[in-house]
């Protein structure tokens, strides 16, 4: 709340409330106004009273926007306000797309920002190159999902009345097509990967048998596994703007999950390579570090793996997350619990893992097919006559 006083006709001296200080007092901001002789008597207080609001936001906020403030200007400001609850990997994804988008509306004023703008943005970003031909549409709702996240933000503090963003009409597009290897290409996949450095073994190894995410593997430390069969899934590592950084996992939450016998001897076995070479590690090394203690790129893991599978024959859209995706397929296929599931992959709940991993394979929808067979045979004699005596006049006529 400012408190405002009339030093004369057209100078007013504004006071705020800028939080206590420790000992509870008041912290408070002052700021004298002269109202321009160009507004005329009967506006004065309509004009203070605006200014007031300003000189509020400026000094509560930093920042002093209104719907003239070029979209640009308010996005770097969101930004910096944003940060510390960001993740550094999602605070990086924000600045990039809106870098992209700034050449398109970034000079633009807020109260400009119409819904038909935001179209004209999306069919320019539509044109922008990208890995196979032009960008894809699911990058293009990406883009304008971030200039929405900076509107609603704008909507919020009401210097807008709305957010332009929710107008805007949307192109349909089918959800790319998830590929999962089938459980004999993953068994050709193991068999490769037997040949492999004990790094290399027992990384992949480990993010077949568990489904860990990539950043979860490569921040694991010896401190991690806490006992024959089980380790903690506490942070995660990620590359961020050029930097490696660490945080907590997606999901905010720790997680234990069980490991096979075999893959805790494997890890043993690693560990034993690098106290050969280094010296017993220290507790919070991480796992996943070669004979002489240096921590591989995130990337690393990913490019190998892109070469095994070329090695392997396997589909070349295979990547390390296709992993996770057999591991949440083969769990439910086999008959484990939804809700096992999604606490060993790191899910608050079964919706995202019925909605994300449910990839049958062909052959649990064969054994589906051959249930309705049988279906069939029992419920209808007369099919199973006919498809008798049809398979007789085949075998008659060849």
């Amino acid at each position: 709340m400012a408190y405002i006083k009339k030093k004369s006709e057209r100078k007013f001296k504004i006071t705020v409330c800028n939080g206590y200080k420790v000992n509870g007092q008041k912290r408070m901001k002052a700021q004298t106004i002269t109202v321009p002789s160009s507004v005329p008597k009967r506006s004065i207080q309509q004009y203070v009273m605006a200014e007031a609001e300003r000189i509020e936001k400026k000094f509560k906020y930093g920042v002093e926007e209104s719907d003239q403030t070029h979209f640009e200007q308010y996005a770097e400001n969101w930004l910096k306000r944003q940060e510390p609850f960001f993740k550094a990997t999602t605070y990086a994804g924000y600045k990039r797309n809106l870098g992209i988008v700034y050449p398109l509306i970034g000079g633009i004023p807020l109260a400009k920002l119409l819904p038909m703008t935001l179209e004209e943005m999306c069919e320019e970003l539509r044109k922008r190159p990208g890995r196979n031909g032009s960008v894809k549409e699911c990058t293009v709702q990406k883009y304008l999902e971030t200039v929405s996240s900076v509107l609603e933000d704008a909507k919020k503090n009401d210097i807008i009345p709305f957010n332009p963003a929710h107008r805007v009409r949307k192109k349909h597009f089918e959800k790319e097509m998830q590929h999962i290897p089938q459980k004999y290409e993953m068994s050709k996949l193991m068999r490769t990967i037997q040949n492999e450095p004990i790094l290399y073994r027992s990384y992949y190894t480990l993010a077949i048998t568990t489904g860990l995410r990539r950043g979860e593997l490569c921040a694991l430390q010896w401190r991690d596994i806490t006992g024959a069969c089980e380790l903690i899934v506490r942070r995660s590592r990620s590359c961020a703007s050029g930097k490696i950084v660490e945080s907590d996992t997606k999901s905010h939450r720790e997680r234990i999950v069980t490991i096979p016998l075999g893959i805790w001897e494997l890890l043993m076995a690693l560990r034993q390579q690098q106290v050969l070479h280094s010296g017993v590690p220290d507790r919070e090394q991480p796992i996943f570090t070669d004979p002489d203690g240096h921590v591989p790129h995130p990337d690393t893991f990913t490019r190998r793996l892109r070469k095994l599978y070329k090695q392997c024959g396997l589909s070349e859209n295979y990547h390390l997350h296709t992993l996770r995706h057999f591991y949440a397929t083969y769990l439910l296929q086999e008959g484990t619990s939804k809700q096992v599931a999604a606490s060993l992959l790191g899910h608050a709940d079964t919706a995202f893992l019925e909605r994300t991993y449910c990839h049958p394979q062909n052959v649990a929808k064969q054994q589906a097919a051959n249930l309705m067979q049988d279906l069939l045979n029992s419920q209808n004699p007369c099919y199973v006559a006919f498809m008798k005596n049809k398979n007789r006049k085949t075998k008659k006529a060849g």
